[in-house]
């Protein structure tokens, strides 16, 4: 009777060691980014085994977990009901990401536009090194980037990245195959490409010490700010060409129709949102306060 066929559209997954293998491999993950960049456990500032053991379990349950997945996909597990679930599972979690990203933005606005203001607060003008680090911005001392070069540059690549993976969704909608592929493969070479801009941009911070020199004593602030906003963008565009690598390997395998491509359209999804977070990015921290 356990084993009897359900009378519903929902899909009882089987028990799956997957998350809390992923649980634990972050864990350690995280620990070993604390002890690689602090020291910790006895482990000298350096050690970053403990970092990449943590990293090798992270991928090992992401690729078991949603191969999983596709085999349910395929055995016919994924009903319309079952579907409608995924859809706003992935809306949830972009919803979340926008709440990350905001917070990144709050910071930037907060320091930015009330600077001056913060600058006067007693509890901050009697410190003399904080505020000076507010009373200016960007600090005084800081060389920043030229928007319409290198930033521009990934504006474009990311705006016609969207086009083609557009293109790409289209196309497998009206059962262009050729179509699909051949759009998927400019969308993961575009996403490549803007990393590759990104850190070739890093490398030319600081090797030219634009925020890290002597005059910029209190640059620490900005440059919190734009690595953890634009790094962590960057983070999201490498998870976003790997998840549309993926999509064009399954479609390549024939894995995909145009009925049945839930995963495909998730990651476009995705890499929509990454493109209009750099835009925000783009117009806010280089342009309109850089």
């Amino acid at each position: 009777m356990a084993h009897a066929a359900p009378h519903h559209d929902y899909h009882l997954v089987d028990p799956s060691p997957y998350p809390l293998v992923a649980s634990i491999a972050t864990t350690v993950m995280m620990v070993g980014a604390v002890a690689w960049m602090k020291g910790l456990f006895g482990l000298e500032e350096g050690t970053s085994w403990l970092f990449f053991a943590g990293l090798a379990g992270v991928l090992y349950s992401a690729f078991g977990w949603w191969s999983d997945v596709i085999k349910e996909s395929h055995r016919g597990d994924h009903t319309p009901v079952v579907s409608i679930g995924l859809r706003y599972g992935m809306v949830l979690f972009i919803a979340s990401e926008v709440m990350f990203f905001a917070a990144f933005f709050w910071m930037f606005f907060e320091m930015a536009v009330f600077n001056e203001a913060r600058a006067h607060i007693p509890e901050i003008s009697n410190w003399a090194d904080t505020a000076a680090a507010w009373s200016t911005w960007p600090p005084k001392g800081i060389e920043v980037l030229d928007p319409w070069q290198l930033p521009l540059l990934n504006t474009v690549i990311l705006l016609l990245s969207g086009t083609t993976v557009t293109w790409a969704h289209h196309a497998l909608q009206v059962g262009d195959r050729k179509g699909a592929q051949m759009g998927l493969i400019i969308t993961v070479a575009l996403g490549a490409l803007f990393t590759g801009v990104q850190v070739y941009e890093y490398h030319h911070i600081l090797h030219e010490h634009l925020f890290f020199n002597e005059e910029a004593v209190n640059s620490g602030l900005y440059g919190s700010i734009f690595f953890m906003a634009t790094g962590f963008h960057g983070f999201h565009v490498l998870l976003g060409t790997i998840f549309l690598a993926v999509c064009l390997l399954r479609l390549l395998a024939g894995q995909m129709t145009p009925q049945k491509h839930f995963g495909f359209e998730a990651a476009a999804w995705y890499w929509h949102f990454v493109d209009v977070v750099w835009l925000f990015l783009f117009a806010f921290v280089y342009v309109t306060f850089g």
